[in-house]
């Protein structure tokens, strides 16, 4: 447990709310998990047999993705067979009580099954149904297969994420699904609350590429006001200067971010530039973008005769905001990231430790806390299943025809 864990009887801002959590892999479970995180109980309907495939990417531990351990805490797994009627079934008693029905399958699949928003929401006027998908449920796109990689092709990013002249690179994350996600959760949150005032659900619609496209700043309107198409910019900031990797004695880099006007002058006195300093073209962003290579050769021959140490020591000292590129074993060892409760601990089956991030975000009255670990393939099937009211002889017949597992 970690210091800044809060205690057992602190109240959680969702408790009371029910989430049913349908899709897989990461953009969907990852909006479900943020939910459970501050209390809503989540059902996770996963595939009798396999389960979500999440279970087995990446690197594996007695059989499980220890990623599993950070997608799907606080959750209870139903393994249901969606393609059979009877399981479709079970989806529709189960979201005629939900206050939230979460899925990212493609287009038409809900509807494929009769679990469409027009059928769930005809029967649960209340429900809020959020929908993730690569394109969004509507345009000519809608049917194609998208994944995150493609959306934050499509959203701008991967045009941004390289160095001049060479192949855009990934961000090395699934980022275009946690944007959706994230998304996802604001419009959760935003139906809650008309909710709150009206009584009626709704539908939510995110579309993994309009969330990345959603945080590309100023990329439109500059293309759009002036014709310009930001090109990639390496590890600088195009149109924002000083701000940069520099390289260091030592060989690691140093990120340095100047570029406020009273933060730039420190910045030069600092490294021995009183010249740059007190020049009126510099005072402000737009005289210092027209001499960025200037300034960066100006910052890059200081930090070069320092260690990255030393050039942190320095500008944190003159309170010029600056960093190192952490590796996770930076992270892992960081005292900032444990006094913050980041660095959490769950105890696996076998009786070992294993680090997973903390909740995000920090809530004083009703904070977040990991309160269950990731479950079993199936290990909430029987109980899910009584409380809507089957017997134990149904769950039995189901359970031999391989719909619920």
């Amino acid at each position: 447990m970690t210091p800044h864990a809060p205690q057992a009887s602190t109240p959680a801002a969702l408790a009371g709310l029910k989430v049913i959590e349908l899709g897989q892999l990461i953009a969907g479970p990852f909006a479900a998990k943020t939910l459970a995180d501050f209390g809503a109980e989540v059902i996770k309907i996963e595939p009798p047999g396999a389960g979500d495939p999440l279970r087995k990417w990446r690197l594996l531990k007695d059989g499980t993705s220890v990623w599993w351990q950070v997608q799907s805490r606080n959750k209870r797994s139903l393994a249901l067979d969606l393609r059979e009627p009877e399981g479709q079934d079970v989806v529709r008693r189960l979201a005629a009580e939900a206050d939230v029905l979460i899925e990212n399958f493609r287009p038409g699949a809900m509807e494929g099954w009769g679990l469409g928003p027009e059928a769930l929401l005809a029967a649960n006027p209340q429900l809020i149904m959020l929908r993730v998908s690569g394109y969004g449920q509507t345009g000519p796109y809608r049917d194609r297969p998208g994944f995150g990689v493609v959306a934050e092709a499509m959203g701008g990013l991967r045009h941004l994420t390289a160095e001049p002249g060479r192949v855009p690179v990934r961000v090395g994350v699934s980022i275009g699904d946690t944007l959706a996600a994230l998304h996802g959760v604001i419009g959760i949150l935003l139906a809650l609350q008309h909710r709150h005032a009206t009584g009626q659900g709704q539908v939510i619609d995110v579309a993994l590429y309009e969330a990345v496209f959603n945080c590309m700043e100023s990329l439109l309107p500059e293309y759009s006001a002036f014709g310009a198409v930001r090109g990639p910019a390496g590890s600088a900031l195009p149109g924002i200067a000083p701000s940069n990797a520099y390289r260091c004695a030592d060989g690691a880099y140093a990120l340095v971010a100047g570029n406020g006007d009273s933060i730039f002058r420190r910045l030069m006195v600092l490294i021995g530039r009183q010249d740059l300093a007190d020049d009126p073209a510099l005072a402000d962003n737009t005289g210092r973008v027209q001499r960025v290579t200037e300034i960066d050769e100006a910052i890059g021959a200081w930090t070069a005769r320092l260690t990255v140490d030393e050039v942190l020591e320095q500008l944190n000292g003159a309170a010029v905001p600056a960093g190192r590129i952490y590796t996770v074993a930076d992270i892992a060892a960081d005292p900032h990231y444990r006094a913050r409760g980041m660095l959490d601990e769950v105890e696996m089956a076998d009786g070992s430790r294993m680090a997973v991030p903390g909740v995000v975000p920090k809530l004083s009255a009703t904070p977040g806390r990991h309160v269950r670990q990731a479950p079993t393939l199936g290990q909430d099937s029987d109980a899910v299943l009584r409380e809507i009211g089957l017997t134990d002889d149904q769950i039995h017949a189901l359970r031999e025809r391989g719909i619920v597992g």
